[in-house]
């Protein structure tokens, strides 16, 4: 494993974005689509249906979904899907093509998503209004994680390039090769054990003076891929204007400083948290 870790260099940091921007998730292009059904739309649910590689099952996808992958297409963000990456509780990750660049495509279930516990994260966000059923708190979330993504980039943090988000489907860069995604820190031996955990504090605390907390950062959502460590899953980062901002990165600091610890680097969550306190300047708007 790379010794360097790959840090982005940075003359200077963006300045916070604007807590106060409201993230809009109501109905989307793709329900339009969906309602009013045509030939071609049609025939491209069908192959999506058929396709052994990219099942999506009628009882998780509903017709909006179809939709929205529908308009990324026409919207030339994806040009061919490929098969599956990952499969988890709330969301299926699928390859695909968008020109001679392969993305990511993240599927958000609206029927098996657990939006109880997606709502303790969105809840106290000032950039949502007070979010509700089931649907408004997935479309919430998948707007959420594109404005992280992209918050987190223009703070010269590693993170997967967000692309495109529409309804319940995000596209972001895919971090992984033709043989599968990129490995986690759990899956990978360690040579410098210093380097990366200084790597990883840095991020964290470029990420606080963007005015974001991770929320559930620990080794297995930090990937080693071409010689950097990238973070990723930040659907539930939160700004630190967030009730509940201090307990989240609290838990961070625990769960990053208790892996390094085991890999020999002398730290604890407290110290962590005392370096990213005085070596960041979180002043977000608002």
């Amino acid at each position: 494993m790379d010794t360097e870790y790959g840090l982005l260099d940075t003359d200077r940091e963006e300045p916070p974005g604007d807590e106060w921007e409201e993230i809009d998730y109501s109905d989307t292009e793709a329900d339009r689509i969906a309602r009013e059904r045509d030939r071609e739309f049609n025939k491209f649910r069908k192959r999506l249906t058929d396709a052994d590689q990219f099942k999506l099952e009628e009882s998780v996808f509903d017709e909006a979904t179809y939709g929205a992958l529908y308009k990324l297409v026409q919207d030339g963000y994806i040009d061919a899907f490929g098969g599956p990456v990952s499969t988890g509780k709330e969301a299926n990750v699928y390859t695909a093509l968008a020109g001679d660049k392969e993305v990511a495509v993240k599927i958000y279930r609206i029927n098996a998503s657990d939006f109880r516990e997606m709502g303790e994260y969105l809840e106290g966000d000032p950039r949502f209004e007070k979010v509700g059923d089931k649907l408004a708190v997935v479309l919430a979330w998948v707007r959420k994680e594109f404005a992280n993504l992209r918050r987190a980039r223009e703070a010269n943090v590693r993170v997967p390039e967000p692309i495109a988000v529409e309804r319940n489907v995000l596209v972001m860069e895919y971090i992984g090769t033709e043989t599968g995604r990129a490995k986690r820190l759990t899956e990978v031996e360690i040579e410098n054990p210093e380097t990366a955990y200084e790597v990883v504090r840095e991020y964290m605390r470029r990420l606080y003076s963007a005015g974001l907390v991770h929320g559930d950062l620990s080794e297995f959502n930090i990937v080693f891929h071409e010689g950097q460590l990238v973070i990723i899953d930040l659907g539930q980062a939160v700004t630190v204007h967030h009730p509940n901002s201090d307990e989240f990165l609290d838990r961070d600091c625990e769960n990053v400083a208790n892996f390094f610890a085991r890999q020999g680097i002398e730290t604890d969550g407290s110290q962590l948290r005392e370096y990213i306190e005085a070596n960041a300047d979180p002043t977000p708007s608002g």
